[in-house]
């Protein structure tokens, strides 16, 4: 006999099967990922502000309207593979299907409490297997680190030494390689302001960031609230603009979780 199809699943819901799976998804709980941006938001040091200047106001013309100039990767934000390689796919070519996702949380606040150049390894991966299974297909996967409670204080998020080395946790190689070849893992999100850890990126060395867009999927910097959230049984909405030939763009990402 043939597997439930979600059709059938849904069908058993209520004559209307999205709405009835809407009313569920209300009743848990909706925690935004996202930080609030805004002139004086962390960004990568070789980046320009965000500016805003009023082009329609109330008082002379009945309604607002204002110009913003900002890099795309400001605030919490989206980096398709196009972000740091020109032949793989930009924003506006990620499927609204990779925008609404099982969210797997790997926490690691504790370890990098005690090191902020703590990288996630491979143990934490299997302990947080261990625990709730194999992490599931075309997932989003989330490292916690606690890093976005410094938010958004520039100087402590970068952390920098006397010598000017930044001291951050980040990814590593085995655990990218892992995530997306392994467990075909259609995203990742951390924190901080990059994929690599501090020390890495003081000397200019993004291959981990490099790594993660040449498999052709995308990541999101300068998430929030990840504290607020389970390790599993969650789902994560990444929502941003459809611009043509983005290579990244602020977002609105949000997760709904069980009670």
């Amino acid at each position: 006999m043939g597997s439930t199809t979600a059709t059938e699943i849904l069908a058993s819901l209520g004559t209307n099967p999205f709405w009835t799976l809407h009313e569920i998804l209300k009743t848990g709980r909706w925690v935004d990922l996202s930080h609030t941006a805004d002139e004086s938001t962390p960004l990568w040091s070789k980046f320009t502000k965000m500016s805003r200047s009023t082009l329609f106001n109330l008082e002379e013309h009945g309604f607002q309207a204002h110009v913003f100039t900002h890099v795309g990767q400001w605030g919490t934000h989206v980096d398709p593979p196009s972000h740091f390689h020109g032949d793989l796919r930009s924003l506006d070519q990620l499927a609204v299907r990779e925008q609404f996702l099982p969210l797997v949380v790997i926490d690691i606040h504790a370890k990098v409490a005690a090191n902020p150049d703590y990288t996630v390894s491979m143990d934490d991966v299997k302990d947080w297997e261990l625990r709730n299974g194999a992490i599931p297909r075309g997932a989003f996967v989330a490292l916690r680190t606690d890093w976005s409670k410094r938010w958004p204080d520039h100087v402590s998020m970068m952390n920098l030494d006397a010598d000017g080395v930044s001291h951050t946790p980040g990814w590593s190689r085995e655990v990218i390689d892992y995530l997306f070849d392994s467990r075909d893992a259609t995203a990742c999100g951390h924190e901080t302001l990059d994929t690599d850890p501090g020390a890495a990126t003081s000397r200019s060395d993004f291959s981990l960031e490099t790594l993660v867009l040449s498999k052709d999927r995308y990541q999101v910097e300068l998430l929030a609230n990840l504290s607020d959230v389970p390790e599993a049984g969650g789902v994560v909405v990444v929502a941003f603009p459809k611009v043509a030939g983005a290579t990244g763009f602020p977002a609105r990402v949000f997760a709904i979780a069980p009670l």
